[in-house]
């Protein structure tokens, strides 16, 4: 098989030399889209951001949330798939042991660093209790500090009205923390320690 190759006459002399075709053309060009921004607003790709939203499909991957399951707990089990699945390893979970033995353990630390996250999606696609999701519907993270992109657990928890849930006891302020774990731990006797 032989290969051809295509041989491009270009046009030398004074009239490409001096660009003054290639100028028109562009000159031209840009005051036709200026006339057309002007005037013809159906053909507008801008978007005046504050007060008009892009659409954003429904499979659109945004800011990671934790869910909840019907009594107001987290469903994380702090099990590490996602942390384990994730390429850029960008999630950082440490377990810990509830006082309520009918609660698996949960995560004592649950950290995004947004700023290393793909969004590709496979922690949600790995986590075995359908705990993590990324349908926020935030697409926009804008912060003017690095601290703001890591996402903690009490950061990713949902937003939630405590009264629609049927057990109270498992508030906000219930959720044991990396402060407060050893204290809600039981000792070997099963009494909370003092």
């Amino acid at each position: 098989m032989e290969l051809k190759v295509k041989q491009v006459n270009r046009l030398d002399g004074v009239r490409e030399a001096l660009y003054f075709p290639a100028l028109y053309v562009g000159f031209r060009l840009t005051v036709k889209h200026f006339w057309r921004n002007l005037f013809g607003s159906r053909d507008v790709v801008t978007i005046n951001y504050p007060e008009e939203k892009r659409h954003v499909s429904a499979r659109w991957r945004g800011r990671h949330r934790l869910t909840r399951r019907e009594n107001g707990f987290l469903s994380c089990v702090a099990c590490y798939m996602c942390e384990t699945v994730c390429p850029s390893k960008c999630i950082h979970i440490e377990a810990g042991e509830h006082p309520d033995l009918s609660v698996e353990k949960y995560p004592v630390v649950f950290n995004i660093d947004e700023l290393r996250c793909v969004f590709c999606g496979l922690c949600v696609e790995a986590c075995p209790k359908d705990a993590i999701r990324m349908d926020t519907g935030v697409i926009s993270m804008a912060y003017t500090s690095r601290q703001t992109f890591d996402f903690t657990r009490d950061l990713l928890r949902d937003n939630y009205d405590p009264k629609a849930h049927s057990n109270p006891k498992y508030e906000d302020y219930d959720l044991p923390s990396p402060s407060n774990q050893q204290e809600a731990l039981p000792n070997s006797q099963g009494v909370p320690a003092s």
